[in-house]
């Protein structure tokens, strides 16, 4: 068997997960927290542990500046993720999920994170080019940090020619990346609501999902372009088929790192080679088995192999 592809993820906006429980929400009161989980965050450092967990290996390169970035390093280190720190701006942010006991809701406090200047643009590009292999799949994942432009993932992807590029962002970002898309983007990956949102129109069903991912592909947006439907399950779509994965049904404990465990086991089964309905199928168990978990924790791989036969892909 051939060698896996060289995976390298890249995280700009990284994040000290805090996560907590209290007994009941009420506004005005001190409100007395559980001990807090701590985990290293951020859409491409999750990947990569997710990756990890999996049994799979990566390289990620993560922003990290001040206290804080200290602190996430020794988590990074502490997880056996092989990663590359790159001199970020400032303190690295920290975001918080706080779940109320008495109803089960949660709630995601999310900092903005510290400005990018051209310096720090400038060190993210000499990393790049030494690290990023020709036939390997680079993942630019998670939020851009402020004081980036709208259009900094296609020129993070044209800096790594010859890699197979994942883009799994929002916002602005991809916004800019539907409107003038990257040459060679290999994957896009968005949620159901981003989905719409860029659409301009609901998206009530399979087919309709299906449809418009296919219409970004045809614009030359991407060579596959992924759509979550959150508890239906995945659409992906390339220029001549259109293929779903079910969701496994299980109980819902956090929704925080469904979409990184996705794009986690997705991207390690094309990295082994394995065809797209495949890797669609293992992405969408990963998701599942990530709901599972509590907080910030990510997919377990028992759980990813014992939900895989129920994400069975199908044509649409």
């Amino acid at each position: 068997m051939a060698e896996p592809a060289p995976i390298l993820t890249l995280t700009l906006n990284p994040a000290l997960d805090m996560a907590t429980e209290v007994a009941e929400i009420i506004p005005g009161h001190k409100l007395r927290c559980s001990d807090p989980l701590l985990d290293p965050g951020g859409g491409g450092l999750n990947v990569s542990r997710a990756i990890r967990a999996l049994g799979g290996d990566s390289l990620a390169l993560v922003a990290l500046g001040g206290l804080t970035g200290d602190r996430l390093a020794g988590l990074i280190r502490a997880g056996g993720v092989t990663f590359l720190s790159i001199l970020g701006p400032g303190e690295t942010r920290q975001s918080l999920t706080v779940t109320e006991a008495s109803t089960g809701k949660q709630y995601r406090f999310m900092l903005p994170g510290p400005v990018w200047g051209e310096a720090e643009r400038a060190r993210v590009f000499t990393l790049l080019r030494a690290t990023s292999r020709p036939g390997g799949i680079s993942v630019i994942s998670g939020s851009q940090p402020p004081g980036v432009p709208a259009d900094f993932p296609r020129d993070l992807a044209l800096s790594m020619p010859g890699s197979r590029v994942v883009l799994d962002t929002s916002g602005t970002a991809l916004t800019e990346a539907v409107r003038n898309p990257i040459p060679g983007l290999a994957v896009l990956r968005m949620d159901g609501e981003e989905g719409e949102g860029l659409a301009g129109a609901s998206l009530h069903s399979r087919e309709d999902t299906a449809a418009f991912a296919q219409s970004l592909v045809h614009r030359g947006v991407a060579e596959h372009v992924i759509i979550a439907r959150g508890a239906d399950g995945n659409v992906m779509a390339d220029a001549t088929s259109r293929i779903f994965a079910r969701a496994a049904k299980v109980k819902v404990r956090s929704t925080v790192g469904a979409g990184d465990s996705f794009v986690a086991a997705f991207v390690l089964a094309m990295s082994r080679g394995q065809p797209p309905a495949e890797a669609l199928s293992l992405g969408s168990a990963a998701a599942a088995a990530a709901v599972m978990t509590d907080a910030t924790q990510l997919c377990r791989p028992e759980d990813v192999m014992r939900l895989l036969p129920e994400c069975a892909t199908i044509s649409v």
